[in-house]
């Protein structure tokens, strides 16, 4: 037995519609809810979904990781990014591991990165 794919990486908010305009800002198409939801889920890939469930108003979380995924344009998405009022943190750069990449956190912290294989 082997792990085939991931289905979804389901991150909390405490603001759905702010988490909404950021994730639609980033590229993700959204397939349920939206920005007065509890839970909303965009397509992150053909077979794969990022989620997002309204937190309550007193949890708190730290760093915590990141979730890396894969587009066509890096350099592209991150001007998306920057033009829609976000700050990544830094010019997107090619790694030594075959990869050109950047990362941006959402408004809620968790750290997302965005990548090409070279």
């Amino acid at each position: 037995m082997t792990i085939q794919s991931i289905s979804a990486v389901t991150l909390g908010t405490h603001d759905m519609a702010r988490a909404v305009k950021f994730y639609l800002a980033a590229g993700f198409e959204l397939r349920y809810g939206g920005p007065n939801a509890k839970f909303t889920s965009f397509a992150a890939g053909p077979r794969s979904s990022l989620n997002l469930v309204r937190a309550d108003g007193n949890a708190s979380w730290s760093w915590w990781g990141r979730a890396i995924f894969y587009v066509d344009d890096v350099d592209g998405l991150h001007e998306r990014i920057r033009a829609a009022g976000y700050v990544p943190q830094a010019e997107p750069r090619d790694a030594e591991w075959g990869e050109r990449y950047f990362h941006v956190t959402d408004p809620d912290g968790h750290e997302l990165s965005f990548a090409k294989p070279l």
